[in-house]
């Protein structure tokens, strides 16, 4: 069988030194690493290499699913290639484009600026999937971007939960709606609307229990803050998002689908993809969801939560050494 070319052990993790003075992109690639490590190895090798195409095609198709991509996904891609290659120096830029295609029609980012204020943002998700971290993130690049944020503390049930939402709004200087542990989430973040309404807030972005996505009366309650919202205003909330941790693979594509089927996503944020080798999984949601992939998370830092961007995280997945940013 086709041997993949070892890369140094060293590849794809970000140095702490100079992370601040980094592109996106090339953060981007350094986040990337691990996945890209278990894909392809050393990928210019891989595709210049003496192996047979039939060798390589197999050898490709069995990383892309020990890297989450799904059965499907992959067995979509491998036909393509298939189809396009006549030999192995041609696989790189048809790799790129089908990989790039796959993925373009999920490049969706939210437009705060085109719905009508305050917009609110309903995060969502299991528990340790990130959500907190993303929410604070989300305030400061709206702040950095001249909006008004408020945030509203919906997750009642765990103990810090509060407290550490509280320490991200002191971090960013941006108000926060809480209540005691236990109380009632929708009527904490119902309370939340009203005082955004009231004080011109431009974004609330409301928190919510991390819960197992299987649980029916979680999920009940989920529903009943989308209900209770919209006595305030129709529209609310105007993005639904759910943040996935991308290191679950496969099983991030069943949080999404029973998300999806009990309230309705508008949106993905996929994160910790610098400490997975599973980012392949964003080529199996694309597969299954019509949904944007909103934002996708590669470091602590408060600006490596980004838009997402096909060509870029292709780019920086094959580590093709092109830098857009």
């Amino acid at each position: 069988m086709f041997k993949f070319a070892k890369k140094d052990s060293k590849s794809g993790k970000p140095d702490s030194k100079d992370a601040s003075s980094r592109t996106f992109t090339q953060r981007l690639q350094a986040g990337l690493g691990k996945t890209r490590q278990a894909l392809f190895g050393d990928i210019r090798n891989l595709f210049g290499g003496d192996g047979s195409l039939d060798e390589i095609m197999d050898e490709l198709e069995m990383r892309l699913i020990t890297a989450d991509a799904g059965i499907e996904a992959t067995e979509e891609i491998i036909q393509e290639l298939r189809s396009n290659c006549r030999d192995a120096t041609q696989l790189l830029d048809q790799l790129q484009q089908i990989l790039t295609t796959k993925l373009l029609p999920h490049e969706r980012p939210l437009d705060i600026d085109q719905l009508p204020s305050p917009v609110v943002i309903l995060v969502i998700g299991v528990n340790g999937a990130g959500k907190t971290t993303t929410i604070g993130k989300l305030a400061n690049r709206y702040q950095q971007s001249g909006h008004k944020v408020m945030l509203a503390a919906g997750d009642t049930f765990r103990a810090a939960a509060v407290e550490q939402l509280q320490t991200w709004g002191q971090r960013h200087d941006v108000p926060v709606i809480a209540q005691s542990t236990g109380a009632d989430s929708a009527s904490v973040i119902y309370d939340a609307l009203e005082a955004a309404k009231a004080r011109g807030i431009d974004v609330l972005i409301a928190d919510t229990a991390g819960r197992l996505h299987n649980k029916a009366n979680l999920m009940d309650e989920l529903a009943k803050i989308k209900r209770v919202l919209a006595k305030l205003d129709s529209n609310a909330p105007h993005e639904t998002l759910l943040v996935l941790d991308a290191g679950t693979g496969q099983n991030a594509v069943s949080q999404a689908s029973q998300f999806h089927d009990a309230i309705g996503i508008t949106g993905l944020a996929l994160t910790k993809l610098d400490g997975t080798a599973k980012g392949g999984v964003l080529f199996a949601l694309a597969r299954h969801f019509d949904l944007p992939v909103r934002f996708i998370g590669v470091g602590e830092q408060s600006d490596d939560l980004r838009d997402f961007n096909a060509a870029d995280f292709v780019t920086a997945l094959l580590d093709t050494g092109q830098d857009n940013s």
